[in-house]
Order: structure tokens, then sequence, then C-alpha cells
């Protein structure tokens, strides 16, 4: 995979705002869902950031609140069963939360955008993919079926589809995986949004074609200056791509860190046990590494630290008390940027 230069000259902040903050800011998101056998809390207390021509990576196995925070963003959460008791997100300075449903329309697609892992099960089987992807144009701009199909082909050559022109009235079925999510990558960028959150995007994919994937979305993020959510459980996706990361488990973030920061120094057992576990070439016959137990049911989730049945550093107090997601430094007390952990022994962890 090419290591896309960050260094390039970026363009000028898109949109016509003169905010100065972070792009996109969630702040004490919480989110539950109510069940017959009880309230279930999929996000608890997140708080993440993400700046234009940034990408924040957030990583977590199935079940951690990553996509269900991706929701909550969006605007797509089903509600009920789903609720948002506490908590802001701001795009460009203003709460989504308390916007009406018809404000959020309108930055759904226009200005915040979403890619989602099943493209298959995301385009309409029956309908063209130039018709789908013309739909943004004829909706948001007005424009005729003609002018809708023109641009259609113009973003199917911008996604690299080859002989666009000849394909454009073809349907979803006759395109493979990889060709599939590049169809989503373009209806994500038709109306050139502010923000993208790409949910699992390489999930289905070959690791040729994942690789692929990732230098389109980097490319296409610097070129528009966007910010970039990228939601993964793959450690191996995000090393060349993201910025920072931000690693949630069950419900909440428990490492915050720049991707190189946290690929050489770990601050928290679990981000330590996912790159563990991660197959390398030089420990060729040796037993692979595998975080022991299962992800918490999160009806029943354990007290203190929700980690602390499968974590091989646990404690008394990691059994009692609830670890804050707190600044990470050198041993010294230097401050390390960006830096952050949810452990009651991290000096432990990224220290030795």
């Amino acid at each position: 995979m090419s290591i896309i230069d960050k260094t390039a000259a970026v363009p000028a902040p898109r949109g016509g705002s003169d905010h100065t903050g972070p792009l996109l800011e969630v702040r004490d998101l919480h989110v539950e869902f109510h069940t017959r056998d009880g309230v279930a809390k999929a996000v608890n207390g997140v708080n993440y950031s993400v700046n234009a021509g940034e990408t924040l990576a957030v990583l977590g196995e199935s079940g951690s609140g990553k996509s269900v925070t991706a929701q909550a963003v969006m605007g797509i959460l089903d509600m009920p069963p789903g609720k948002i008791p506490q908590g802001e997100i701001l795009f460009r300075g203003e709460d989504m939360l308390k916007m009406s449903e018809e404000d959020r329309r309108k930055i759904r697609g226009r200005k915040i955008a979403m890619i989602f892992q099943d493209a298959l099960s995301s385009l309409n089987p029956v309908l063209t993919v130039g018709y789908q992807l013309g739909e943004m144009f004829r909706v948001h701009h007005g424009m005729s079926k003609k002018d809708a199909k023109v641009k259609a082909i113009e973003l199917m050559d911008k996604v690299k589809i080859p002989a666009a022109k000849a394909r454009v009235s073809d349907y979803p079925h006759q395109f493979s995986g990889g060709m599939r999510q590049r169809i989503m990558i373009a209806m994500a960028l038709a109306l050139e949004p502010d923000l993208i959150i790409a949910d699992e995007p390489t999930t289905a994919l070959d690791v040729t074609v994942q690789a692929q994937v990732m230098d389109l979305l980097a490319e296409l993020q610097q070129e528009y200056n966007m910010g970039l959510i990228l939601i993964t459980h793959d450690l191996g996706v995000v090393a060349d791509v993201a910025d920072k990361i931000a690693v949630m488990y069950a419900g909440r973030i428990v490492e915050q860190a720049p991707v190189h920061e946290l690929y050489k120094r770990p601050a928290h057992p679990y981000t330590r046990g996912l790159l563990d576990s991660i197959p390398r070439l030089d420990q060729k016959g040796q037993e692979l590494y595998a975080i022991k137990g299962l992800p918490p049911n999160l009806l029943k989730v354990p007290t203190g630290c929700a980690f602390n049945p499968r974590c091989p550093k646990a404690d008394d107090i990691c059994r009692t008390e609830i670890p804050a997601l707190v600044p990470v430094t050198e041993q010294d007390g230097a401050d390390l940027p960006g830096r952050k952990s949810a452990c009651h022994f991290w000096k432990e962890t990224i220290h030795g």
C-alpha cells in the first residue's frame, strides 16, 4: 500500500464557514438500547474530534460501539429502541442533536456522508448504478436525468471504475465487490461533503483490493480536504491512512493516540493484545497470540474496568473502579500530545 504524503499543499477549507474548531466533535456521548432483558449501554461517554483533512480511525471488536457512534453522528440510529440520554455531537460548532430532523437531513449526504460495509446490500439491486449515483444530484440540486447521468459518469471516473460510460447502465450485481465499494465511495463523494464516515469499508474484500480501496479513499480525502472517520476492527488497514486512533471496548474509548505512537508503544493492555495478535513475518512458526475470553454482554458489563476479566494486568482496583481516560506522559512526566489511556496501570503498560 502506498503511503499518502500528508505534507502536500492543503486546499483551503470548504463550506463557507468561519468556524475554527474541529470539523466534528463528539462530547460525552451515551447511546443505549432498551430491550426485554434490560438496557444495553452501547456507547458510554465517548469523546473524540476530527479536523478537516484529518483521518481518525475508530478501532474495536464487534459490539464495541464504534458503528453505533457513527450512526448517532449521521442521525440514522433506530429510535426506539435506541436512545441518546446525554451528549453533544458538534458539527462546525453546532450541536446536531438539537437540530430539527429537516436540518439534519440537509447535512446528511451534503455535509456528512457515510460509506457502509456491505455494498451489495446497500445498493438497490433493481436500479442501475448510474441512476442511484444520479439520484443525489436530482434530489439535492434538481438536475435533469440527463445531466445527472453525466455527473454519475464523472464520479465513476473519479473513483477509477474502468469504462465508466459503458458501465453506467449496469446493475450492482454486474460489478465485483471492489468495484461496488468504489460505487459506494462515489455516492458518498457526490455532493463533496466535509466529512466522510467509512464503516468497515474493506471488510468483505481481499487484501489486494483492500489496499486499492484504502489508497483511493486517502487520495480523494487529500484532494477534497475532507475529514475522514474510518471504523474498523483491523489494525493492518489503518497504519498508512490514519492520523490518530481511538480504541473502543464495551462502549468506551480505552485509548487515544497518534497512529504511529500507538503502534510503537500502546498504553492499554487491550491495545497491546490487539497488536500482539497481528501475524508477523518475523514470528514464523510461533503460536499466534489471542486475547482470552469474549467481549462482555452489554446488558451485564463487568464492574470496574470492562476489560478486567480478559486482562493479564488486572488487579483488585480494576474490578471495582472504572478507570478514567487520562493523559499519558513519558516516565519523566513530559507530555505526549494526543495520548490518553483508560487503564489504572497505563504506566506499566507503556513503560514496561
